[in-house]
């Protein structure tokens, strides 16, 4: 790659002789040579060419010295590095130019061969920097592409609360709390009609922007599914079927559905490969609901799946969550487990929703201090009241 170098002396015969010893470099374009003879000259040069990459300046020169012209440098905000060049036993002034920010320095008399390593490892020096740069900037936009995907990713999910507040047999709460910008995980719900609510829990296989284009896929598929009446089986089978013919070998998602009737209470749902939720029962029992539905979605195609149902009474609640919460792991890599969220949910049993989900929240997190969050966490609280 071309390195353009601005060479900076007041001796009349430097430039014939450098044009005369990298001539070869010259005609194969690897090295471009500007000449100043001050530092004056030096800096009108650089404000008209943005493209210098290495300034290699004498030190003594008349108008502007070496020095002076390294101190202006920083102020031209251009991504060059600086050689300087001084006499033998000069050290007190290559010390202040390398406190200056020269890259590197050079004694009169000048060896050639040691300029050409000199030029050589310097524009290596900044081909890396250059790099750098361009991938930090790469950095930033992939960061702010993924701010957005991260807002229209959480714009796809209910964020206000309460979702119904004309609905008084029911009170429903979710949080997600992503590992990434985006996430794998889901929760949805949604009237199918005046006395019906429809919730989903998901979790997709992976992380990242794959996972988050296939959490939307398989959310818009399965409330479209169900809003035309599906029973939970149903549903999960005509989602499945979908996400086997869209998704790629290596990724599926793990879905609960449910339909309560809030007028009765009577609870159907089928889980597709997913953490059974928790019953937290008004007299004060919680218990895992029966693991009844199938395998995991987007995998096998014409999967089978299988309803259950139970009557929720007044106060009964039901907390669903993905194995982020469950997977958590310490600083010894022991995992938080099922037991642990049982306990915490009998410690919190009969508070609000949000504090219910608070408080296992702070508990997780508090179990994992020290540790990076690996996956995403997403709880979804369901409280019956008639």
């Amino acid at each position: 790659m071309l390195a353009k170098i601005l060479v900076v002396d007041d001796e009349p015969d430097v430039e014939s002789l450098i044009r005369q010893r990298f001539r070869k470099e010259i005609r194969d374009k690897k090295f471009h040579f500007v000449f100043a003879y001050n530092g004056k000259e030096a800096l009108e040069k650089l404000k008209e060419d943005g493209n210098i990459d290495i300034v290699l300046t004498d030190i003594n020169m008349p108008e502007m010295d070496g020095l002076t012209l390294l101190s202006q440098l920083k102020e031209l905000n251009q991504n060059l590095k600086a050689v300087i060049i001084s006499a033998y036993g000069d050290m007190e002034n290559i010390r202040t130019a390398m406190n200056r920010g020269a890259f590197d320095f050079l004694i009169k008399p000048i060896n050639f061969e040691d300029l050409e390593i000199t030029l050589n490892k310097t524009s290596r020096e900044l081909q890396a920097l250059k790099q750098a740069l361009i991938e930090h900037d790469e950095l930033v936009v992939i960061h702010k592409e993924l701010d957005v995907a991260t807002r229209i990713q959480r714009s796809m999910l209910p964020q206000k609360f309460p979702p119904f507040p004309e609905k008084k047999e029911f009170e429903i709460y979710a949080e997600m709390i992503t590992a990434q910008e985006v996430g794998g995980d889901f929760y949805d719900f949604f009237l199918i009609d005046e006395e019906t609510l429809g919730f989903v829990i998901g979790d997709v296989s992976g992380k990242g922007v794959p996972a988050a284009m296939f959490m939307a896929v398989s959310r818009t598929s399965l409330k479209a599914t169900a809003l035309n009446g599906a029973s939970p089986s149903e549903c999960l089978h005509q989602v499945n079927n979908v996400l086997y013919l869209e998704s790629p070998s290596t990724m599926f998602v793990t879905i609960f559905y449910g339909i309560l009737n809030t007028r009765t209470g009577e609870l159907a749902f089928c889980n597709g490969g997913h953490n059974p939720p928790y019953l937290l029962s008004a007299d004060g029992q919680v218990e895992p609901l029966k693991n009844i539905g199938g395998l995991i979605l987007g995998a096998v195609e014409n999967t089978k799946y299988e309803d259950d149902k139970i009557s929720l009474q007044p106060g009964d609640a039901l907390f669903l969550y993905t194995d982020g919460v469950t997977e958590a792991v310490d600083v010894n890599d022991n995992e938080f487990e099922m037991d642990r969220l049982a306990k915490c949910l009998q410690r919190v049993h009969g508070l609000p929703l949000t504090e219910i989900i608070q408080q296992v929240v702070s508990e997780v997190e508090s179990f994992s201090t020290g540790v990076p969050q690996a996956d995403d966490i997403t709880i979804l609280a369901l409280k019956y009241f008639s």
